[in-house]
């Protein structure tokens, strides 16, 4: 495992690479959603996730990091695996549901850029990390109350049969 600025450039490079295809799952579920709530959740967050893109990569190019040949087919493999993910799963529920972990991965990321930052001195770091760990948040807050009433609507009209099951499975049998 690399260490020192070996370790922090394949950190950001690691960064750029996922964060990149959140933003692009983000620009593709404003294009594909269903939903307006979906489409407008993406479309109010396009800007802010290009924002912390461009600051990642700006970061990296300081470090001079930026991603070599393997490292790029890499990220060209993961963004088709979520294409291929994305295909299947066909319904809003599901892509936020994936937009959501992808979002929760990136705000765990700033949050360690942010700490690490604190303990190194390294302004930067903590700023890059500082701003992309709260707008992140931000986001999941607002994806988690739109997902839990996709939820209520999805399974809505099923609520009689659901507690009746639930309700017969619970009682202890004599």
């Amino acid at each position: 495992m690399d260490r020192g600025i070996d370790f922090l450039k394949s950190q950001i490079n690691n960064s750029v690479m996922q964060h990149k295809t959140f933003l692009k799952a983000l620009e593709d579920h404003e294009g594909q959603a269903e939903d307006p709530r979906f489409r407008d959740l993406c479309t109010r967050h396009i800007p802010m996730m290009r924002e912390h893109q461009r600051m990642i990569e700006d970061y990296q190019q300081q470090l001079g990091a930026e991603a070599g040949a393997g490292k790029k087919f890499l990220g060209a493999a993961l963004g088709a695996a979520r294409d291929l993910a994305d295909a299947a799963r066909e319904s809003d529920f599901l892509r936020l549901v994936g937009d959501i972990v992808m979002a929760r991965q990136s705000e765990d990321t700033f949050k360690t850029f942010r700490e690490a930052g604190k303990v190194l001195g390294n302004e930067t770091l903590r700023q890059l990390g500082d701003t992309g760990e709260r707008h992140h948040d931000i986001y999941v807050k607002e994806a988690n109350k739109l997902i839990q009433q996709m939820f209520v609507e999805h399974v809505q009209g099923t609520e009689a049969g659901i507690s009746q099951t639930a309700t017969v499975r619970a009682q202890p049998r004599a």
